[in-house]
């Protein structure tokens, strides 16, 4: 599937579970220590921090509910339980897909999700805002790696696409990445958010495979230095992964 046709199912009015080759679809609906996706495949996102809360929120697209997610608060899906969601080597391509209100005290570099864990050099892919990398800030990242470490010659991982356009606070988002197997994307209501050089970014290759030891995946944070961070806090009103193995 091309980006192009990535971008017009964004900007169209289908629901999730008319996406191809959907994965799975989160819906918030209730609160709970564990949310089993709607759509797709029934992985379930467990709770780390016990009840989580779940409550109406002016302007909330798609159930009309949104998770309330305080900054410490994430969710984790165990690696061995979502195989689908293991996306590597020079086939995997993927889209993940997050509807968002960010807060606005929020503050640092914010995990929205993916499998990528730092600390044990499991890095795959995984949505970020917020990525102080190439001097700039508030953006969407889509970081994706090739080696599982830091990219080569560099402290931390700089792989993966980074938008032009500040995410905005206490207000209702759509933040994107996608990858094709050659390049990465990063997406903003529907629009590819493009920055010469950077987004589109070319990474061809395929993403690092972490085998059994790999990345869980998470929801809202992130493992890194030992311990878990990158704290996402504000709204989350849905999560959908979109899986593509379609020729391009």
């Amino acid at each position: 599937m091309t980006e192009q046709a990535r971008q017009d199912f964004l900007l169209s009015d289908a629901t999730p579970s008319d996406f191809p080759d959907l994965v799975s679809y989160w819906e918030f609906s209730e609160s709970s220590e564990t949310f089993v996706a709607k759509e797709g495949v029934p992985y379930v996102l467990q709770s780390q921090v016990g009840r989580m809360d779940t409550t109406p929120v002016a302007s909330t697209p798609l159930a009309g509910t949104a998770l309330r997610i305080e900054k410490g608060q994430w969710l984790n899906v165990a690696r061995s339980e979502c195989p689908l969601l293991d996306i590597h080597g020079p086939d995997g391509q993927l889209t993940l897909i997050a509807w968002i209100k960010r807060d606005t005290q929020s503050r640092g570099c914010e995990f929205i999700a993916g499998q990528w864990n730092e600390s044990n050099r499991g890095r795959q892919y995984g949505l970020f805002l917020n990525i102080g990398t190439w001097g700039t800030a508030e953006q969407i990242n889509g970081h994706m790696s090739r080696v599982g470490g830091p990219t080569p010659g560099y402290k931390y991982c700089i792989d993966g696409p980074m938008g032009a356009t500040p995410v905005p606070f206490d207000e209702w988002v759509v933040v994107a990445m996608s990858y094709d197997g050659s390049n990465g994307y990063a997406w903003l209501n529907g629009q590819l958010d493009v920055r010469p050089g950077l987004n589109p970014y070319s990474i061809a290759g395929g993403l690092y495979d972490g085998g059994p030891n790999g990345s869980d995946f998470t929801v809202g944070a992130v493992d890194r230095s030992g311990d878990i961070g990158n704290f996402f806090s504000g709204w989350m009103a849905g999560w959908l992964d979109w899986l593509s193995i379609a020729a391009l």
